[in-house]
């Protein structure tokens, strides 16, 4: 008897799973995975006289990617992408580590006030910056206190990356923080009794151990920088675009929607490619840890 009511009580415990499943599932499919098949379908797609997806089979959009006008602004985002995720890593290592070293009753207080700004719209956040940046405001007018003449950062690149910086911090923050939080502060003090001072320690203890976090937050800060296309416009004058602005360039005004949709699933197999090499830094990364151990 128990061997027969075995199977039965597994597959209804099968189908209970799939049940309660399924509508996660169907939004999933929804929302994420037909999008991507259509977008995957029109970048090989021809387009008609006005730019809409006519069908046939072609890998002239992705050829058509190789100008050196599409190459110019896909070589300027993965510099931009770059160049910020290395100063949001480089703050978010330093915010993480100040709010580790605050006493366990303060930390999340440190941590609410970090995403407290980021309850307002992205694009009033955005505007902000032009007040903060512009010719009338603080910024501007702390200079000519100091007795400079300098003018106004708008448009500048100096401002999309100061945006940058402020709209992806967080991102780098709360990985760091989460892996830098598990660390045994007596690691600290043992390093610094062999003699270790501060940039000795977080070389060979600290940074180290935070790895995974500090993999996760450069993964997640930068493939959607290359995505904004607000920030290169407001603040930097639309003079240089990253991929997101082209995007929305080759959909909007070119009205070319294959050429997009080419371009999204470039930005696609970068985003793969990101996740890969950190996939493999990790690997290698525990892969020594367990030699040395």
């Amino acid at each position: 008897m128990t061997t027969t009511h075995a199977p039965r009580a597994d597959r209804r415990q099968a189908l209970t799973a799939w049940a309660l499943l399924a509508p996660g599932l169907l939004v999933v499919v929804a929302l994420a995975v037909v999008p991507l098949v259509l977008v995957a379908r029109n970048s090989v797609a021809s387009a008609d006289q006005y730019g809409r997806v006519s069908g046939g089979f072609t890998l002239d959009n992705f050829m058509r990617l190789t100008d050196p006008v599409y190459a110019k602004t896909l070589g300027y985002s993965l510099g931009m992408a770059a160049l910020n995720t290395v100063f949001c890593l480089v703050v978010g290592y330093l915010v993480s580590y100040y709010i580790v070293s605050q006493p366990a009753g303060r930390q999340p207080l440190l941590l609410l006030l970090i995403i407290v700004p980021f309850w307002t719209d992205f694009l009033v956040r955005t505007f902000a910056w032009i007040t903060l940046l512009g010719s009338g405001g603080p910024v501007f007018g702390l200079v000519k206190l100091l007795g400079g003449d300098g003018g106004s950062l708008i448009p500048s690149q100096t401002a999309v990356l100061l945006a940058l910086l402020y709209a992806f911090l967080p991102t780098a923050v709360f990985p760091i923080y989460a892996s830098m939080r598990g660390i045994d502060p007596a690691l600290r003090e043992a390093a610094a009794d062999l003699g270790c001072g501060w940039w000795r320690t977080h070389a060979r203890v600290i940074a180290p151990l935070t790895s995974p976090g500090i993999v996760a937050a450069a993964l997640l800060i930068f493939v959607p920088t290359l995505g904004v296309f607000v920030i290169p416009v407001l603040l930097g004058g639309g003079k240089n675009l990253l991929v997101g602005n082209l995007i929305v360039t080759l959909y909007t005004e070119f009205r070319n929607q294959p050429m997009g949709a080419a371009l999204s699933m470039v930005v696609l197999v970068l985003m793969l490619c990101s996740i890969a090499i950190a996939a493999l830094i990790l690997k290698y990364r525990n892969r020594g840890t367990r030699w040395s151990a």
